[in-house]
């Protein structure tokens, strides 16, 4: 799924307001839409819940010998202390100790910005645009005694600041910290799912005021500006996504030659949006005007993956054995074998939560086993290459008696939004 940037959302809302404003035709040819949509509502993070996350990190990090926990500005920064910062070539960075309070390091301007932000206890230390930040890292570990421990690196964080470190503290130890930010992370609280849950009714409100709108002629961006407006009005932010038509369709991330809608269009829509940080991740395909027997066939075949999937995912399953099933169901209808065309090229599903992909993956072969607060999507797509291809993606999360859907899958290509 692409990201939107604010300024490509201001630019979509000018060029949008024209378009949202029409009335625009009931149904559009694309089935019946139900006229309302309840939306969840939904707390933000706690700053006690975020204590928690550090105590449960710090606990882990204990356990294996780790110093302290190296996080750059992004998801996994905001997950733990509330900072919602971006990257940029001034590092701002936390370093979590295996005991006590953290330290932010980050550019003397932004400290104010920074202290409003912070919502667990820790120290703020600036440096100078004419001063070496990766010293100030250095200097901060040699303070705290922790210079002779191993640091762990969150596995996003950019390579000049692992480089930066270990040139400001030759022979210092770098260990992954992959591991323990995903033991905290990969498993949601209650209040994480009821974020996430309230992002994906916004989606699907958005979705079923933006598909009676569709018409012929209109592109896929075009269908995109009704779309993000639509999630910004039921109060969803950072929109994402795209529209694939026709044989873009059977690319599941698209195409660069521009589709029009026609009458019998294949129009599949991979959208999402956020709440306090918490991803939604929702695809639906629709067919304008009239859909054909084979057209009907193939997302029947993808209900029958994604229910397939549902059947699967079971507390103490592997999560690859979910993507398995799928296959099993999808090869003696004639897709595949495996990840081949014309079938299902892609994993069954994701992780999700604070980034729209997450660990772990709904994929062959892998051994991490589903646990209640676990999180994905369900998208077995299927894909002729050439022609069209269908997807239907919902997102469920993991409970103790088994997986729980955010959205309702359609019930048909007459019923898309059920």
């Amino acid at each position: 799924m692409t990201r939107i940037d604010r300024r490509q959302l201001i630019a979509y809302g000018a060029a949008g307001a024209a378009l949202v404003a029409l009335p625009g035709p009931a149904n559009a040819g694309i089935g019946s839409i139900p006229a309302t949509t309840p939306i969840a509502a939904a707390a933000p993070i706690t700053a006690a819940e975020r204590v928690a996350r550090m105590a449960k990190v710090q606990s882990l990090m204990q356990q294996a010998g780790i110093g302290a926990l190296l996080v750059e500005a992004g998801s996994t920064l905001r997950y733990f202390t509330g900072i919602n910062w971006w990257r940029s070539e001034r590092l701002t960075a936390a370093l979590i100790p295996a005991e006590g309070p953290l330290c932010v390091v980050t550019p003397f301007f932004e400290e104010p910005s920074i202290r409003e932000m912070l919502a667990v206890p820790g120290d703020v230390r600036v440096w100078q645009e004419d001063e070496n930040p990766h010293a100030l890292v250095a200097g901060w570990l040699q303070d705290r005694k922790l210079a002779a421990r191993p640091v762990a690196i969150e596995e996003t964080v950019r390579h000049f600041a692992i480089d930066g470190l270990q040139r400001a503290l030759p022979g210092v130890a770098i260990r992954s910290g992959a591991a323990l930010v995903n033991a905290c992370r990969m498993v949601k609280s209650p209040a994480e799912i009821a974020l996430m849950q309230r992002a994906s009714d916004i989606t699907i409100a958005a979705y079923r005021a933006t598909a009676s709108r569709i018409e012929t002629g209109m592109s896929g961006p075009d269908i995109f500006v009704i779309m993000a407006t639509e999630i910004a009005r039921f109060g969803g932010q950072t929109p994402s996504g795209g529209i694939q038509l026709n044989e873009g369709s059977a690319l599941p991330h698209g195409s660069k030659e521009r589709q029009l809608v026609r009458e019998g269009s294949v129009i599949l829509m991979d959208c999402g949006c956020t709440v306090d940080g918490y991803h939604a991740d929702i695809s639906r395909t629709l067919v304008h005007g009239s859909a054909d027997a084979s057209q009907r066939r193939l997302f029947d075949h993808v209900r029958r993956g994604q229910d397939a999937a549902m059947a699967a995912a079971r507390v103490g399953t592997p999560a690859g054995r979910v993507d398995d099933a799928v296959r099993a169901v999808y090869e003696p209808l004639g897709y595949g074998p495996g990840y081949k065309l014309p079938g299902l090229s892609h994993r069954t599903g994701h992780g999700i939560g604070m980034d729209v992909h997450e660990p772990v993956n709904l994929v062959h072969g892998e051994a991490t086993l589903l646990a209640p607060g676990m999180c994905f999507s369900n998208e077995p797509g299927l894909y002729v290459p050439g022609s069209y291809g269908v997807r239907i993606e919902d997102c469920f999360f993991m409970t103790e008696t088994g997986p729980r859907w955010f959205s309702t899958p359609p019930k048909s290509l007459d019923e898309p939004f059920s």
